[in-house]
């Protein structure tokens, strides 16, 4: 009886390590799929962003709108925080150890990237309300040099909290900390809960402020498409617009959706936790500007005609 279970136990065994094997195998090929598709579609990404940037940089007339400028200002600003996000994944996913003054910059400048982007929308969305409640003094309050301020003044509001969480992790660390190569992630460069309070903070403030901004703005807008009664109306057609800003930030905060579902999937197989980046924090990026460029009529005609020349 020993020796017959002591056989089938040896049976089993080299199964069961055959099978593990093989599931290995199978995940291991799935994960490097789905990173090639990420890849591929931050190239799609990139080239469609090319494509638009080249129509708004070669048309001047296009130069002279707020809401181009703000519309161009936000791709910019979500080509670096993907590409940020990108590479910060791609480390963590095959354990690449970075050093603290590399990893410390590139993690602020993705923290930093999606703050601008929520709020570059509710600017866009400011926009489109004086547009309509206020159309004689639209080209005053939003021209091209009003448009490039509000870019800066985001950029210089946007990156207090940095700053601040910059001298709240000195003042606790040794200065042979930035000395270290880290698994480069938030938790590594929480060295103390002053840095989260700020963060939490300035992200609770941040999207509230933005979140109110679209919600009124929408309001009366629609408010003034009620007066004039037509369906086809420019105050109809802006508060579509400002509807898709507020679809826009919903779909810039499902990025939490996948910090969330990160810390249940931490002990999940890499293609899951590759999954949940590329649909959570990637593909509402990559669809964004696709959403605005083709349903922006001036966009799209040039889009249009830059394929026709060249296909």
């Amino acid at each position: 009886m020993v020796n017959s279970s002591a056989l089938s136990g040896n049976g089993t065994e080299p199964r069961e390590n055959l099978y593990q094997s093989k599931f290995v195998y199978i995940a291991g090929i799935a994960e490097m799929v789905v990173v090639i598709l990420l890849i591929l579609c931050f190239c799609i990404f990139i080239c469609f962003n090319a494509l638009i940037l080249n129509v708004y940089f070669t048309t001047p007339h296009i130069q002279e709108h707020a809401r181009y400028v703000l519309f161009v200002h936000m791709l910019i600003t979500d080509i670096l925080y993907l590409i940020a996000s990108i590479s910060l994944f791609l480390a963590a996913l095959y354990a690449v150890y970075i050093t603290v003054p590399i990893c410390y910059p590139i993690l602020n400048l993705a923290a930093l990237t999606f703050r601008i982007t929520a709020c570059n929308l509710a600017i866009m969305a400011l926009e489109r309300y004086v547009a309509i409640c206020y159309p004689l003094r639209h080209f005053q309050f939003c021209n091209a040099h009003r448009a490039n301020t509000s870019i800066i003044l985001m950029w210089v509001v946007g990156v207090v909290p940095n700053v601040a969480d910059f001298f709240a992790m000195q003042s606790t660390v040794e200065q042979y900390f930035f000395f270290r190569n880290v698994r480069c992630n938030l938790s590594i460069l929480s060295v103390n809960s002053l840095q989260n309070t700020i963060r939490t903070l300035t992200f609770i403030s941040t999207f509230t402020l933005v979140a109110l901004t679209i919600v009124f703005t929408y309001i009366k807008v629609m408010q003034v498409a009620k007066k004039v009664g037509s369906g086809t109306s420019n105050a109809s057609k802006a508060g579509r617009t400002v509807m898709m800003h507020a679809i826009q930030l919903l779909l810039c905060m499902t990025a939490f959706i996948s910090t969330v579902s990160e810390t249940y999937l931490r002990d999940s197989p890499a293609i899951l936790l590759t999954l949940n980046f590329l649909l959570f924090t990637c593909l509402p990026r990559f669809l964004s500007p696709v959403i605005y460029g083709v349903r922006d009529e001036v966009f799209h005609k040039y889009i249009r005609k830059f394929c026709y020349f060249n296909l």
